[in-house]
């Protein structure tokens, strides 16, 4: 009935360990033993300072039993981190302990020098400082350490040995071992991890999770946690779930790492684990850590397992490397194209451009002509315009008057007034009254074209050469000259012939008046022309 009801509790127990592995965040576990691992050299100075601090103490102790204890310190600090060294302050303990008069010690002793040269892989060294030792006259807790010794040693010849039968042999002596150390180990976290790690070499996996998800709540010792997490890697690797072995590996890793531990399995084997998800990258970082580390501990079965894989690794670093470099080259000569081509098409572009520019500028100045052109354009059409009005208008005047003067002569002549009818033939008087009118009529509508004509033409003048009309007048005659000229008219003979003037009169009037210019005499007139 027992049995049934433990049973049952594991199966309720299962889904939901798997439930709650579902939900671990692997990204993150894998950024935090980045981060670790990128700080290994503070790490290190912190496992060196603690180190030096206690050596310090050793150097100035004169009891005996403080050396012993300090010495024993150091054994265990060393361990892991430098196996060699480990093994000297073992050797000063075992110098110290004739002075103590405490021979039970010694057996303590013979057990840390064995367990450090199992750690050093002298295997058969290790196996004969145990046997030295009668286990029927140790103590409870000596006993454990003895068992665990020798259940380690077993342990790393079975991984170190390659004969299969003697594999055999050793693997059945650790269960045995380990067999011995949970009847002798009270109750506790430690006794569970060793006996998960017997349901895991029973092939009952889950059975291991359930009790380890158990502890690993209850446990707060660093090292303690890391062998929890170590164990649990085992079981999903018996599982076959890869995912969740990796994540307890990494685990196992960031505790180990942080303890600046230098002998470990968990990194080279997570180092695998990446090899067969693909992740060559963290694969041979992992395992390059974990060759450094095992060389710099002298740990001999840990420096074999990482140089028997890490070829494998290596090759296919240096194959994803080189892979990487003929990418890398076929961007760059791809780059290269692409430059040459942007390089053509900038000059391309820019000797367009500087075509666009200065067709922009001919236009520009096309532009400004064509505004000039339309400008005087405008201005002749409002000449015509008012000319043609004012010219339509002075015909028909011309046309009334002389009816007028038509028929003024026809009275005198019906009244048979001979005289008067020659004396009104021979007057010039209506001519020039009808001439003055007409060069009235001119210069009002030039004016009104031309307001600023005056002030304009005097500018283009020096001061004594500046011609201003009469109150009565509108234009002098030199103003009305180029008045004309403005108009378009430069012809002398056009000039003489519609002021009535002789040809010589007029080139008189205005040679004076170009002489008196103020800027170029040869450019003076067509000064005037842009008035």
């Amino acid at each position: 009935m027992k049995k049934i009801v433990y049973y049952i509790l594991i199966f309720l127990l299962i889904p939901s360990s798997a439930l709650f592995a579902k939900h671990r965040d692997d990204k993150a576990i894998f950024k935090q033993l980045d981060k670790v691992m990128n700080e290994k050299n503070a790490l290190q100075l912190r496992k060196e300072k603690e180190i030096e601090e206690l050596k310090q103490q050793l150097t100035h102790s004169d009891e005996v039993l403080k050396k012993y204890n300090l010495c024993g310190s150091l054994f265990d600090t060393y361990l892991h981190y430098q196996a060699d060294s480990a093994l000297y302050y073992i050797d000063l303990q075992m110098d110290l302990l004739s002075s103590l008069r405490r021979p039970e010690l010694k057996v303590e002793l013979i057990i840390d020098r064995a367990t450090v040269m199992g750690v050093m892989g002298m295997y058969n060294e290790a196996l004969e400082q145990l046997r030295q030792i009668n286990p029927r006259k140790l103590e409870k807790e000596t006993l454990q350490s003895y068992y665990q010794t020798y259940r380690a040693c077993y342990g790393w010849l079975a991984d170190y040995t390659t004969n299969q039968q003697e594999k055999i042999k050793y693997l059945k002596k650790t269960d045995l071992y380990r067999d011995s150390i949970i009847a002798s180990m009270p109750e506790g976290i430690n006794r569970t991890i060793v006996l998960a790690e017997k349901n895991i070499v029973n092939n009952r996996p889950d059975t291991a999770v359930v009790i380890l998800n158990k502890i690993l709540e209850d446990s707060t010792d660093l090292r303690q946690k890391a062998y929890i997490y170590y164990t649990l890697s085992e079981a999903y690797n018996i599982k076959k779930d890869i995912e969740q072995e990796a994540y307890y590996l990494a685990l196992t890793a960031i505790a180990d790492l942080e303890s600046s531990v230098r002998e470990y399995a968990s990194l080279q084997k997570l180092a695998q684990l990446m090899y067969e998800r693909g992740d060559i990258d963290r694969a041979y970082k992992y395992l390059s850590r974990s060759m450094e580390d095992a060389v710099a501990s002298n740990a001999r079965l840990r420096f074999i397992e990482v140089t028997q894989f890490f070829p494998i690794i290596d090759k296919a670093y240096k194959l994803k490397e080189e892979r990487q470099r003929a990418v890398s080259r076929i961007l760059l000569i791809s780059i290269s194209i692409l430059s040459l081509f942007l390089l053509i098409a900038i000059f391309f572009l820019y000797r367009w451009m500087k075509k666009l520019s200065a067709m922009r500028r001919d236009l520009s100045i096309a532009n400004k002509q064509m505004l000039a052109v339309n400008k005087e354009l405008e201005e002749t059409g409002k000449i015509k315009e008012v000319y043609i009005a004012r010219y339509l208008d002075r015909c028909v005047n011309y046309l009334d008057k002389l009816e007028t003067y038509r028929r003024s002569l026809a009275k005198l002549a019906m009244a048979s007034r001979i005289e008067d009818l020659f004396k009104a033939i021979k007057s010039e008087q209506f001519i020039r009254d009808e001439r003055d009118e007409f060069y009235n009529e001119f210069d009002r509508s030039f004016l009104k074209l031309f307001p600023n004509f005056i002030s304009s033409f005097n500018d283009l003048l020096m001061e004594e050469g500046k011609i201003y009309p009469k109150s009565d007048e509108l234009l002098t005659t030199e103003l009305r000259i180029f008045a004309l000229i403005r108009l378009g008219v430069t012809d002398s003979n056009r000039i003489a012939h519609f002021l009535g003037y002789s040809l010589a009169t007029i080139y008189n009037y205005r040679s004076r008046i170009r002489n008196k210019a103020a800027g170029d005499k040869e450019q003076f007139e067509e000064d005037v022309m842009k008035l």
